[in-house]
């Protein structure tokens, strides 16, 4: 009964790990398109200082190519509105992680006593 037990509780272990593992990750993309969005955001700013008369030049590979202000000030705006919706995907996402990891580690801890209660009774019979 202890050995199910051990191998029950390793395998939640491996479970948790991989966890923890996943949300690590999901934490570092959101951290990255925190720091897309503050990027965009100073962009948007800089644009909403100029005026019709500005020119406004876009980096293609190697190229400056000339682009409309407004078309520039659309392009940002609409990659604000993605990057927002991003972002809240990931926080939704990091919720039910942090949901599954509270469940996974009440399971653990159960399983850790009730481990413990049967290497004790083991113990005692021999």
């Amino acid at each position: 009964m202890a050995e199910a037990l051990q191998k029950k509780l390793q395998s939640e272990v491996e479970k948790y790990q991989q966890m923890q593992k996943d949300m690590s990750k999901s934490m570092t993309a959101r951290q990255r398109l925190e720091a897309q969005m503050t990027e965009n955001n100073i962009v948007k700013e800089e644009l909403d200082l100029l005026d019709s008369s500005n020119v406004v030049y876009k980096l293609i590979g190697p190229v400056l190519v000339k682009q409309d202000p407004d078309e520039a000030k659309a392009t940002v705006a609409k990659r604000l509105e993605y990057i927002n919706g991003e972002i809240q995907r990931y926080e939704t996402l990091l919720k039910d992680m942090e949901n599954k990891s509270e469940q996974h580690r009440e399971v653990l801890s159960s399983l850790q006593q009730e481990y413990q209660r049967a290497q004790g009774r083991t113990a005692g019979k021999v």
